[in-house]
């Protein structure tokens, strides 16, 4: 598996992916999210009081988990998150980066001060075929040396 192949299978299996964070609690926190894509980068939309945010805040080691398919098929990245709030960034991402409108999610649209964007930089991810049954695919992220 190469790292652009982690974009093609996580649309390939599911529009939803699951985050797990961690708070200053150490125990962790996971929900359902609807991510973009742009580039190697995962954008998520959220509002700024969410426990994602804080926890993301204290520990920007994040993992997604994408909806198993049919036959068991299923990716988990990992990767390190971090919060963008930018009006450049806002602008970049409100149009073309997601496959639904952001604006049902903020009522004032790209000015909104409660909207902010988590970016996750994949550090490794595995491709489990057949709940890992058929075989695993694993990627990592080349190291700087």
């Amino acid at each position: 598996m190469q790292g652009e192949d982690i974009e093609r299978l996580g649309r390939s299996l599911s529009p939803r992916a699951y985050l797990a964070t961690c708070g200053p609690d150490r125990e962790p926190d996971v929900v359902p999210v609807h991510p973009g894509w742009e580039g190697s980068t995962i954008w998520i939309m959220t509002g700024r009081s969410s426990v994602k945010v804080a926890n993301i805040a204290h520990n920007p080691s994040v993992a997604l988990h994408w909806e198993t398919n049919g036959r068991g098929d299923g990716l988990l990245v990992w990767g390190r998150a971090s919060l963008h709030d930018e009006p450049a960034t806002k602008r970049r991402l409100w149009h073309g980066v997601f496959d639904y409108d952001l604006d049902l999610f903020a009522s004032d649209g790209q000015a909104s001060t409660e909207t902010v964007f988590i970016g996750v930089e994949p550090s490794r991810a595995i491709h489990a075929l057949a709940y890992g049954a058929a075989g695993i695919r694993r990627w990592r992220a080349a190291r700087d040396v």
